[in-house]
């Protein structure tokens, strides 16, 4: 079997993923590997495609090994995947499959993106490997990826694949009516119309607009013009990116970044000034396109810290959102791992100016009432995540390991000896038969107690402002 590995890690043969692909090699040689360095190799393949094109028509199984970057693959191997669909390269009916490192912070969206394109470009999908960057070194990693091998050679000796979720139509495009009268927009030159000058606050909208976008160009008009909050735009075509994220922590001291385009500072004085953040993009591949995915790797020199924490954030999206689950997961995770309020996502699918409206409405709200909804699973999981991993890596993560100090974000170990002793106390009141008789439904009052203290302090407080108002209790 012609097995093609395309290397998405910035670090080409330096990559911890790859050594996992290098292993698996050494166990299995009856195949014949050809490795492209598709994330160190970016700038080369957007020139000249030739050689990338025809190892991928020769390739049997075609296998993505990257480490996972924000919720997703690095930007480069975004920005390959891009150039397949572009070049029209035809692997339809090959085998696909994948290999991550990761500390597993949102390794399923990353997998569920590479699926998502393969099934576009008519690859027969396996379903991969997700490792932890240390698996390799124990006995347990090495056997995983081992018996993925084994089962990788059985689905193709057998035809087997993993069944197609969904089939991605073609978004139906609300057109965007033009901003109300009397409003304007601002775009950012200091010109702005009385009616936006008069406004309060700063939203900074950060868009991936091309030439000829105009749909997304009218949503974002759209959202300027009824903001009740002064808006400025901030294209990320028109910055000038000396590459993508490289990993090569440069930045895990002081923040850093080892590019001198100035993207770091940009970021901290344009962007994270702002009292709300709107994100706008089209739909490109299931997901925000390379670029964006660039600016996003990129804000890696803030490290593993939440320094947007207790901002609100929007979407302005046009394409088929509602077809997109994997890219609607990533939306929200995003908001929740960072601790912000997602205000809402307005997208062109329905009544496209109701829900720019809305979305500009519900951000103010955020905004002036500085709103911020208690974490979910999405966020609580994921900070655990973290928390652990730069306690572990203080040691060179330092500006990570004092923000989660200074942010009380390690939380262990609970030491929260009394409760735990009450839990004792009780779990051997509860083996004892006769207590458990006597005790009856009376365990649910008793957890009940501290409740009803909290609701009886309010009772009283309220009865306590009523006297004090003149008012008949």
């Amino acid at each position: 079997m012609n097995i093609l590995v395309l290397n998405g890690s910035p670090k080409g043969d330096n990559s911890i993923t790859l050594q996992t692909v290098l292993y698996i090699k050494k166990h299995f040689p009856a195949h014949t590997y050809t490795v492209l360095n598709a994330g160190s190799r970016i700038r080369s393949y957007e020139k000249d495609f030739t050689e990338a094109a025809a190892a991928l028509r020769e390739a049997d199984l075609i296998l993505f090994a990257y480490p996972v970057y924000t919720f997703l693959v690095p930007s480069q191997l975004h920005r390959f995947i891009e150039l397949i669909k572009e070049n029209g390269v035809d692997v339809r009916g090959r085998y696909a499959t994948q290999i991550t490192t990761s500390k597993h912070f949102y390794d399923v969206t990353a997998h569920r993106f590479i699926e998502d394109n393969c099934e576009d470009l008519g690859l027969r999908v396996i379903r991969g490997l997700s490792a932890d960057m240390e698996d390799l070194l124990t006995e347990k990693g090495r056997k995983d990826a081992r018996e993925f091998m084994s089962y990788v050679e059985y689905c193709v000796e057998n035809g087997l694949m993993e069944p197609v979720r969904q089939t991605f139509t073609e978004a139906k495009r609300v057109p965007v009516n033009a901003a109300p009268a009397g409003e304007g927009t601002d775009d950012g030159s200091g010109d702005a119309p009385v009616a936006l000058r008069d406004k309060p606050g700063d939203v900074v909208i950060v868009a991936d607009l091309k030439p000829g976008d105009t749909q997304l160009e009218g949503m974002i008009s759209r959202f300027m013009a009824v903001s009740p909050r002064k808006t400025r735009l901030v294209n990320i075509q028109a910055f000038p990116f000396g590459g993508g994220c490289i990993s090569c922590f440069n930045c895990a001291a002081d923040g850093t970044c080892i590019y001198k385009d100035g993207f770091d500072r940009f970021l901290r004085e344009n962007i994270q000034t702002a009292e709300a953040i709107v994100l706008a993009f089209s739909i490109r591949d299931h997901s925000m396109g390379s670029r964006f995915k660039m600016y996003d790797d990129r804000q890696f020199c803030n490290g593993h810290r939440t320094v947007t924490m207790g901002k609100a954030f929007g979407y302005l999206v046009s394409g088929n959102l509602g077809e997109e689950e994997n890219l609607r997961l990533v939306i929200r995770a995003r908001a929740e791992a960072g601790g912000n309020f997602l205000a809402g996502i307005a997208t062109d699918e329905k009544d496209t100016d109701g829900e720019i409206d809305a979305l500009a409405k519900r951000l103010d709200y955020a905004v002036r009432k500085q709103y911020v909804q208690p974490a979910n699973f999405y966020g609580v999981g994921g900070m655990k995540i973290f928390r652990d991993l730069i306690w572990q890596m203080q040691g060179l993560m330092k500006a990570d390991h004092k923000f989660y100090k200074a942010h009380g974000q390690y939380d262990f170990p609970q030491k929260k000896r009394g409760r735990m002793l009450a839990m004792y106390l009780v779990g051997g009141m509860m083996q004892n038969e006769k207590i458990k008789k006597k005790m009856g439904g009376k365990m649910t009052e008793g957890m009940l107690m501290p409740y009803k203290k909290v609701l009886k302090k309010k009772i009283c407080k309220d009865i306590c402002v009523r006297r004090q108002n003149g008012d008949t209790v």
